[in-house]
């Protein structure tokens, strides 16, 4: 088993009363504890076969003894950096206009160092940015890769893929499955809900505005839409779907092409909250009410939708479990462990842009 802590000869010292003292090492916390030198790596590591018993006895004699990670022996060690990048693939202003990656980015950075990890924020939202990420990744400067909002048909996939990194991507990486880990809500089922509760309000002439349909947020959530109207027998239109790319004023646009294909539309399902907050500015200039006129649900719930006006009727996806799960995944990749697919559940949080 190899030690986490610091060197065995006492290089790294720290005064104390009389003189220079030893720093704390990996086989001091486990003779503080009444451990082996095993159990005491697996609790630093996060590894499985740890009784909560031996894990308590481990920590408390971390914080008896003073033991601290000596993260640059660790790296010699284990020929790991210690480092994981989130990678967003959506152009810089997406990462502060759409609060979802913010959470996923808290998130990640929380369950990052609960592992002492090291976040490397990355952005590939153009060719020089790409080139630039896939150089440093390809150069062993992280461990892994937590790939948020992957596009079909980037050849940045593919270029991962070749260059041996490990990733997990929030999201299906569609036409890598097979390939990447992934973490996703359930945004079929996300999105039936949705629009099944717009036809139980009595709607029937319900819209939608889908994310880019080269994610799998975009094609699922379409699908969703479209399931649950050929289940009630409602009809599916062509003329009553638009496309955005999450954005707001997107939504916006959107929501003006709907209007002018169908002026009496009474509903529209959003496959994203800050699209949703576009197209309701743009129902309030055309005068139309909202839920009198026209009923709006919108997908994420992360935070922007109970304050539009009127409060947003939406698909709540649990973004701060994704995070964990990307990192736990991601992490347990590093042992050898075969990729595996998550999807965590939706629910649908009733406000009053679409009543019950």
């Amino acid at each position: 088993m190899t030690d986490t802590g610091a060197p065995e000869d006492g290089r790294g010292t720290a005064p104390g009363p009389g003189g220079p003292r030893k720093r704390p090492t990996i086989r001091d916390v486990a003779r503080e504890a009444g451990v082996s030198y095993g159990t005491v790596s697996r609790v630093l590591n996060d590894r499985d076969w740890v009784s909560p018993e031996a894990a308590r006895a481990v920590k408390a004699a971390i914080a008896r003894t003073g033991y601290t990670t000596n993260h640059h022996a660790r790296s010699l060690a284990t020929g790991r950096s210690g480092s994981i990048a989130f990678l967003l693939t959506e152009p810089q202003h997406l990462l502060f206009e759409d609060p979802n990656f913010s959470i996923l980015l808290r998130g990640v950075a929380q369950a990052l160092s609960r592992r002492e990890l090291t976040l490397v924020l990355m952005i590939a939202g153009t060719p020089d940015e790409r080139g630039r990420v896939l150089t440093y990744l390809s150069g062993g400067h992280v461990d892994g890769v937590l790939l948020v909002s992957s596009h079909a048909g980037d050849p940045l996939l593919d270029e991962l893929v070749a260059a041996e990194v490990s990733v997990v991507a929030c999201g299906r990486p569609l036409g890598h499955e097979e390939q990447m880990a992934s973490v996703a809500a359930d945004d079929r089922a996300g999105a039936r809900a949705a629009v099944r509760h717009l036809l139980g309000t009595g709607r029937r002439r319900i819209a939608t505005i889908t994310g880019p349909l080269d994610t799998s947020g975009g094609v699922d959530r379409l699908s969703g839409y479209r399931d649950a109207l050929e289940a009630a027998g409602a009809g599916y239109r062509e003329d009553l779907v638009a496309h955005g790319d999450w954005g707001r004023e997107s939504g916006a646009e959107a929501m003006r092409s709907l209007l002018a294909a169908d002026p009496e539309l009474d509903a529209v399902f959003v496959a994203s909250d800050l699209m949703a907050a576009g197209a309701l500015a743009t129902l309030r200039e055309g005068d139309r009410s909202v839920p009198a006129d026209v009923a709006v649900v919108g997908f994420d719930d992360s935070g922007l939708a109970a304050t539009l006006d009127p409060p947003l009727t939406t698909v709540r996806q649990p973004l701060e479990r994704i995070s964990e799960e990307m990192v736990r995944l991601l992490t347990e990749s590093f042992s050898g462990q075969r990729p595996l697919s998550v999807t965590v559940p939706t629910e649908l949080v009733v406000r009053e842009s679409a009543p019950g």
